[in-house]
């Protein structure tokens, strides 16, 4: 629209240029129609549309109000003022030089983007007036076409525009309800995933733990009871509670290393749990640490580690490479682990090769570390030219 309205209001220059040479009032229609181009350009810096922008969602938002339900905000002074001036200044151009008229056409759909729906119509009938009046002063003759065209025209645009705002809408509704629909997606499957964790662990303490403490409890009663007739049989039950405290002690640190690697036990840094790994005796790895470190939680050092130890388990198993260099990054409100190997590499669009699955190696087990932590995975690789793995974990929660 903006393009017809240049190219018509340069048309109609033109045309009273060829057709009235000379006249004394050239100038004028050549200054007010400068003016009426600098005043339209004018128009995006004073204020856009009237709709209020769309609502961003909160964690705390379980729904959004669609957008066809939202209040138009008031337009801005600044903006009918603006209005009123390329209207003003056009009429002007129109009494002057009626073949100015057809300049109106683009600002049908200025006036019903800027005013309320009342006060665009009414505007616009002007408008349509003003241009049945300019063109039925240009003909020699009574033409009905010129009496009906113009308001055929105005009631077009009117429709287009009201089809087009009215499809935005919907597509801005739709748009809603996605973004809704995908919150509470990610939602149930967070709440899915910690259930299902939290009865993983549950059945591993009710079947070790649980049974452990319980027969040690009966064993210790046991033995109180028996311990002033038959201190024997009182120390015998006493040495079987201590073995089976024994295996429950062995049992609650086998639950721990599950839910956090051995390397980063006994105060152990990330840093230097990554230096320590290992490829194989024929792949030379080297680690890089970039950035001041910063305390990361247990699960982002957790996730780190083994994402390094499975793309390492790749990289000996599938590349074929010399060396891989692994770099950690502390980037302020990131953490960034780059893992680069010289192998063979692969097409990054087609499938991977899976590791086997009692390992949990592989790029689905990385990809699903990454996305736990809210992180983003990128992976670069060609054919005969090695691979790059990037693995970016944000150090901050985010919406």
């Amino acid at each position: 629209m903006h393009a017809a309205f240049f190219l018509l209001l340069g048309a109609s220059v033109a045309r009273f240029l060829l057709r009235h040479p000379g006249e004394p009032r050239t100038p004028w229609i050549i200054a007010l129609s400068i003016t009426l181009a600098l005043l339209y350009v004018l128009g995006p810096a004073v204020g856009g549309t009237t709709d209020a922008p769309p609502e961003r969602p909160t964690r705390t938002t379980r729904t959004t109000r669609p957008a066809s339900a939202r209040p138009r905000t008031p337009t801005p002074r600044r903006r009918r003022l603006w209005l009123g001036l390329v209207v003003a200044t056009w009429v002007v151009l129109v009494l002057l030089a009626p073949s100015f008229a057809w300049c109106a056409v683009p600002l049908f759909f200025t006036t019903l983007r800027t005013l309320p729906p009342r006060a665009a119509a009414a505007l616009v009938t002007v408008l349509t007036v003003f241009v049945v009046a300019a063109q039925l002063k240009l003909s020699t003759a009574f033409d009905p076409n010129l009496l009906l065209a113009p308001p055929a025209i105005a009631a077009l645009a009117t429709a287009v525009f009201i089809h087009m705002e009215r499809q935005a809408q919907a597509q801005r509704a739709l748009i809603d309800d996605l973004i809704r629909t995908r919150r509470e997606l990610a939602a149930t499957e967070r709440r899915e995933g910690t259930l299902a964790e939290r009865q993983r662990l549950s059945m591993e303490i009710h079947d070790t733990l649980a049974q452990h403490l319980s027969s040690q409890q009966m064993l210790l009663q046991a033995a109180d009871r028996t311990w002033d007739s038959d201190p024997a049989t009182a120390r015998a039950h006493v040495r079987t509670a201590t073995g089976i405290a024994a295996r429950g002690l062995a049992e609650a640190r086998r639950l721990v290393h599950d839910l956090a690697p051995p390397e980063l036990d006994n105060g152990t840094g990330l840093a230097d749990a990554l230096r320590a790994l290992d490829a194989g005796p024929d792949i030379e790895v080297r680690f890089h640490l970039e950035g001041t470190p910063a305390p990361l939680p247990d699960r982002a050092e957790s996730a780190l580690l083994r994402i390094a130890q499975g793309a390492l388990a790749n990289i000996r198993e599938h590349s074929g490479a010399r060396t891989a260099a692994l770099t950690l990054s502390f980037l302020g409100d990131q953490v960034v682990l780059d893992i680069a190997d010289d192998g063979t590499g692969f097409t990054a669009a087609g499938p991977a090769t899976p590791a086997p699955a009692d390992r949990g190696h592989g790029l689905p087990a990385i990809r699903a570390r990454v996305r736990q932590l809210g992180g983003t995975l990128t992976i670069e690789s060609t054919p005969g030219e090695g691979t790059v793995l990037s693995a970016s974990i944000p150090l901050e929660p985010t919406g």
